[in-house]
């Protein structure tokens, strides 16, 4: 009997170790996914995780993100991946597609959007989250932004939620809109019945909400939850949710809304977390849920180049209720978890202070953008030269599709960096490295030829009311000059420009420029900074070509140290 009792313990202790090591502590630091991921949605498929991010004009379209940890992401495709399936030309780069939701039913991953200013809303499919996906089809008669779909299994059932006009086209004040609701057949991707409407202006239409958007649905304890972004992207943001015994409603608000907010916290603490919402919840490994949704890390009051950042946190239960963070405590940049840790093979760092080196040698990462299409004829990868990118008349200061080829700045401290060969013929030609927030808003660093025929390193920046740039420092160049190597470095609200000729020593070109120039505030729009490769030849004929032998970058936030 004694030994039956020790047996039964040492069985129970197995198994609690075992449990312990399966659900060990790990730490979850944000944004889970730095830099331009903005607007995120997330579905739980099994053990894995997928999340979709606005993108806006870039191309391809949608990055789709895997996990099975919350914590370590990896690209594994674009949902808008075909010049077939959908082109941004002639477009801002703050426009295009915004604000997607993904969900999954029955073997079908689908995911809606908003091209905001040509095919409107329309859904894809797809079998595998890493594509292809499927040609866009148009919804519609879903007038407005952010539409997403619910089904109800029990009911095999399903429903495209979304933000639309006011009443009647009748606003009561600047930002009143509506959140309405189709139901929506599966399986011919079309709206059944008739539109309702379901929240008026938000949670308190005496108090003037606005901006009501990025709706969700979810069912819990016979409840049909709904929850949404209002206050606006900017630092007003917040997260509301209301429910009902019924899809159609009526929905009774929380009265402790909002359930995430951080816009009434004190505007001088430190390394700050600003404008959060645009919300939706999973449930994490450890069976715990967790809300992805959308904020910013200023370096100096709503000041922000890296753009909205994915970030993440627990949700907890008051009573039938959830709540993520009320506003009265800051957000932190770290969170323990009972999460087994599973990290993403191949993939690229995207959390706390990282460094990484990219040769192209094996072709471009999922994660570099075009701006609104791709040519494929305008680039080359190699393993001798890198990524080859032949000089386009087309400029950055244009809508349409120039040569060049970026990557999200990550950091507020960051370094770029890439080696250049190329020789220009003439001051038209140039090739280089951007740092890019939109065609207004940039800074150029480039080999090129001056007025008097002369190789030059140049630093240039766009004239905001013009399309042209203005040069801010010149340097010479020997004539037997081979590669050169060109270095940007941020330090929040500042931008220092370097080169070299020797792969040793870097010199000054210019140090200590105006960040904020590059800041979402002074930009406008949606995006945020791009650390680019781009080679022109400013609108006349083009027939050279320029090699970048690799991209380096690096970030050092002063919040992770």
């Amino acid at each position: 009997m004694r030994n039956s009792k020790v047996k039964t313990w040492l069985v129970c202790l197995v198994t609690m170790i075992a449990v312990q090591a399966a659900y060990s502590q790990t730490t979850i630091t944000n944004p889970i996914l730095t830099g331009f991921y903005p607007d995120p949605s997330i579905v739980k498929v099994g053990p894995d995780y997928y999340l979709v991010n606005s993108t806006f004009s870039y191309f391809p379209g949608l990055p789709v993100m895997h996990s099975k940890d919350l914590k370590n992401w990896k690209q594994i495709g674009n949902v808008i991946d075909r010049p077939s399936q959908m082109d941004f030309m002639g477009e801002r780069i703050t426009r295009g597609l915004f604000a997607p939701a993904i969900s999954y039913y029955k073997g079908v991953f689908y995911v809606t959007c908003t091209d905001i200013d040509h095919d409107g809303n329309f859904v894809v499919t797809a079998t595998n989250p890493a594509g292809p996906w499927s040609n866009p089809v148009k919804i519609p008669q879903v007038r407005g932004i952010d539409p997403s779909i619910y089904f109800d299994e029990e009911e095999d059932k399903a429903y495209i939620i979304y933000n639309s006009d006011a009443p009647d086209y009748k606003p009561l004040y600047s930002g009143h809109r509506t959140i309405r609701m189709y139901e929506f057949d599966y399986k011919t991707l079309k709206v059944k019945g008739e539109e309702k409407q379901l929240v008026n202006g938000g949670v308190d239409l005496s108090k003037k909400p606005v901006w009501i958007e990025g709706p969700h649905i979810f069912k819990r304890n016979n409840w049909y939850y709904l929850y949404a972004a209002e206050g606006g992207t900017s630092v007003n943001h917040s997260e509301v949710i209301l429910r009902s015994k019924s899809i159609w409603g009526p929905y009774v608000p929380y009265e402790g809304n909002p359930i995430l907010t951080q816009r009434d916290l004190p505007a001088d603490r430190k390394h700050p977390i600003t404008s959060a919402g645009h919300a939706q919840f999973v449930e994490g490994p450890d069976g715990k849920m967790y809300s992805i949704f959308l904020a910013v890390r200023p370096y100096e009051g709503d000041f922000y180049n890296t753009g909205r950042e994915t970030f993440i946190a627990p949700v907890e239960w008051i009573g039938d209720w959830p709540m993520i963070e009320h506003g009265e405590k800051a957000l932190p940049y770290t969170y323990n978890t009972q999460i087994k840790e599973v990290k993403q093979k191949g993939a690229l760092p995207h959390s706390g202070n990282f460094q990484y080196t990219m040769l192209f040698d094996k072709g471009l990462d999922l994660s570099m953008l075009f701006m609104r299409t791709v040519d494929s004829s305008s680039f080359s990868v190699s393993k001798k030269k890198g990524l080859t990118l032949k000089l386009k008349p087309e400029t950055i200061s244009e809508l349409g599709n120039p040569s060049f080829i970026g990557k999200r700045q990550q950091h507020l401290y960051s370094v770029a960096e890439t080696e250049l060969d190329f020789t220009a013929n003439s001051p038209a030609e140039k090739a280089g490295l951007v740092a890019f927030q939109d065609e207004r808003h940039f800074y150029f660093i480039a080999r090129t030829k001056n007025n008097e025929g002369k190789d030059v390193i140049q630093l240039l920046k766009s004239k905001p009311k013009e399309k042209s740039m203005e040069v801010l420092a010149e340097f010479p160049l020997g004539p037997k000059t081979g590669k050169v190597g060109l270095r940007i470095k941020s330090e929040g609200d500042a931008y220092s420009f370097y080169y070299t000729t020797d792969s040793k020593k870097w010199i000054v070109l210019k140090e200590k420029e105006d960040g904020k120039f590059l800041s979402t505030k002074v930009a406008g729009g949606f995006t945020g900074s791009l650390y680019g490769m781009y080679a022109t030849s400013s609108g006349e004929k083009a027939g050279g070509e320029a090699s970048f032998r690799y991209l380096k970058y690096s970030g050092n936030d002063p919040m992770y140290k």
